[in-house]
């Protein structure tokens, strides 16, 4: 009996031990510099100050290197998008640019919830992406988000693009991709996020903001507007606003974009080369070799028919 009771001691103090040392490895993984991905709301917001810091620290600079951005249109394939999602009936026919954005983008936000999973259709076009949230009775993460809402833009005959916004560090995992449409209106390109109950930014006078256009104000300390849901604005702490200084250090985005354009099923399609976008002095980490980088934001987001 007495042998019984020391056992059971030995074990209780093992289990003790055991979970004081879970606590700590905790607590050293969110106090680490380099956990970024399992930070909750709170922790990203109280680095909204570093994540700025390095914006700051980190502007983009002219270069030569040479590529060209284009967006290839099927109008076939438009047009069996328009049909299958009725796109007509979700804006008026004389909407601005922008109002039809807005449109599809709270469309498909409200259509399909944010889900972090690795069950991941092989099917990425936005016919087929539709059917697995139907048929699988569930949502996806930003990428396909973003692109179904690419190829729904693109069939309403508007100019889009999907890009994938990437963190400092590369240790933290946690980018996000989003989309942007070209605005013929005002001769600018407009960021807009239909993952996460959707996204907007515009400056003080209610002009949408671009992805660039974002970032410099983050360095610059200027305040911004951010429409979650597409329609209330928040303050400068929300945690959005936070979570996308972390994600506006760097950019990628496909040089050409077509329908299909990252749909797997497809093997002997030829997706064609990435674009990044980086800090001068800066390394793009996970690429390959063949990819473009270049330090020249600026031609990014220029009119897309000039490049």
């Amino acid at each position: 009996m007495k042998f019984l009771k020391y056992l059971f001691r030995i074990l209780v103090g093992l289990f003790a031990i055991i979970g004081v040392l879970a606590v700590c490895a905790y607590w050293y993984l969110v106090s680490s510099e380099k956990y970024y991905i399992s930070f909750g709301e709170n922790e990203v917001i109280t680095k909204e100050a570093e994540f700025v810091d390095l914006l700051k620290q980190s502007p983009f600079k002219a270069d030569t290197v040479q590529y060209h951005f284009a967006i290839v249109q099927d109008s076939a394939r438009a047009q069996e998008i328009r049909n299958y999602f009725k796109l007509d009936s979700l804006y008026s026919p004389d909407a601005s640019t922008w109002e039809k954005a807005l449109a599809i983008s709270r469309f498909v936000a409200t259509s399909i919830p944010h889900v972090d999973s690795s069950n991941l259709p092989e099917h990425r076009n936005a016919i087929d992406l539709w059917k697995f949230t139907k048929e699988e009775n569930s949502g996806f993460n930003c990428r396909m988000h973003a692109i179904l809402n690419y190829e729904l833009m693109q069939a309403a005959g508007l100019t889009a693009r999907f890009v994938t916004c990437m963190p400092q560090d590369k240790n933290d995992s946690d980018c996000h991709v989003v989309n942007e449409v070209w605005l013929p209106e005002l001769g600018k390109w407009a960021f807009i996020d239909s993952d996460m109950d959707g996204h907007y930014c515009t400056d003080q006078n209610g002009t949408p903001l671009n992805l660039l256009e974002m970032r410099d104000k983050y360095a610059a300390g200027e305040q911004m507007l951010m429409y979650p849901g597409f329609k209330d604005a928040t303050t400068k702490h929300d945690y959005y606003y936070c979570y996308m200084a972390k994600n506006t250090y760097w950019f990628s985005s496909w040089e050409t974009l077509h329908y299909f354009q990252e749909d797997r099923a497809d093997k002997d399609f030829e997706p064609g080369r990435y674009v990044n976008i980086v800090p001068e002095g800066f390394t793009p980490f996970g690429r390959s070799d063949d990819e473009i980088v270049t330090t020249d934001a600026k031609k990014f987001w220029t009119n897309p028919e000039q490049q």
